[in-house]
This record gives C-alpha cells, structure tokens and sequence, in this order.
C-alpha cells in the first residue's frame, strides 16, 4: 500500500460522511420541513459524529440546510429537465410517476422539499426562499419550453406551467393527508384532458 493510499480513503470516507449528512438533511427537509431539520436529527439519521457537523458545515444548520435543498432541488430538477425534452405529456407523467414513488416509499411521510422550503418561518427558513423560489423557476421554466414546443402560444404556455406545478404540489399535499394517491392520479389525468382540450381548442 502506498502512502497516499491511506490519504485517499480518509478523503473518501470524510466525503461519504458529508454526503450522508446532506441525505439525510433532505430527507428530513421532506418529511418535516424545514424547521424539523435538526442536527440532532440529521446526526442520528446519518449515523455521523458530532464533531463532524462544523467541520463539514462550518455555517451550522443555515448551511446544512441549504445544501440539503439544493441536493434534493437539483435532483428534481434534472429529472424534470429530462422529461421536458421529450414532451409535455412525459413531463405530466415524471411528475406522478415520481410523486408516486416518494410517497409510497416514505409511507405517505415525504412532501416536496422545495416547497418545505418556500414556507419555512423560521430565520433560517427564511434565507432558504430566494433559493426555493430560484428552484420553482426552473421547473417553471423548463415546463413552460415542453409546452411551447406542443405549439402552444406564449402565455397559454406560461399558464400551464404554473398550474402543473401549483396543481402537483397540491395533490402531493392531499396525498398525504388522505394518505391515498388518488389525488395525484385525479390531477395527473385532468392536467392531460385540459391540455388536450387546448390543443384541439388551437386547431379549429
């Protein structure tokens, strides 16, 4: 073994620590909003060491927080960026497809982080907005081009981006009251029935 062997898989476990306090920080940020995310809880979640929390973020929970959301932020995002390429109707489908399994999986726990995020009270919550609000114009963003490219106008398509996502977030939020998907699948299918009546509406 070499000398920088060692070096190299101390670098790598203080990455993978890092990496699991941020997890865990987003999975919190889901469940709980953001003023359940606690070091306390990131910690026992992550299995990381106390000394490990300034060491890796010396801006304390602000910080922690922040990256969390931009973790699960970009995560969202790139799968909406994907989807939004291909086509609206694949973009309405990741957006069920994918509340789908954070529901299911979390046993009906996990909401959208960004959303959290937006809401939060708190004065660190607060400083997470601009940053909530940067994520939501994204998706907003990439929705609006997947509909443009349907051919629709300007700001039919603009209008559509924002009740995808407003009508999305809602029903993550009915879900997990009720418990029941059915919410996300009602939204999903009248998203699909008001987009095809504009359409058909453009070509007469």
């Amino acid at each position: 073994m070499t000398s920088a062997e060692p070096v190299a898989k101390t670098v790598n476990k203080r990455g993978a620590t890092r990496e699991r306090m941020v997890r865990s920080a987003a999975a919190v940020l889901r469940e709980r909003g953001a003023a359940g995310v606690t070091i306390d809880e990131v910690l026992v979640r992550s299995g990381a060491p106390r000394g490990s929390v300034y060491h890796h973020f010396p801006g304390g929970r602000a910080q922690l927080l922040r990256e969390a959301l931009e973790y699960a932020g970009l995560e969202i995002t790139a799968s909406i960026d994907e989807a939004a390429g291909e086509s609206a109707a694949a973009l309405l489908r990741l957006f069920v497809q994918f509340w789908e399994h954070c529901l299911v999986d979390s046993d009906y726990q996990a909401g959208c982080p960004v959303l959290a995020a937006a809401v939060g009270s708190g004065e660190d919550e607060q400083q997470l907005s601009t940053s909530a609000g940067e994520i939501f114009s994204r998706w907003r963003q990439a929705s609006r081009e997947a509909y443009l490219r349907e051919g629709f106008e300007a700001a039919d398509a603009t209008a559509l981006a924002d009740t995808t996502i407003s009508a999305m977030e809602g029903a993550v939020v009915l879900c997990r009251s009720t418990r029941s998907l059915e919410p996300l699948h009602a939204v999903g299918q009248q998203m699909e029935f008001l987009i095809k009546a504009k359409e058909f509406r453009s070509e007469e």
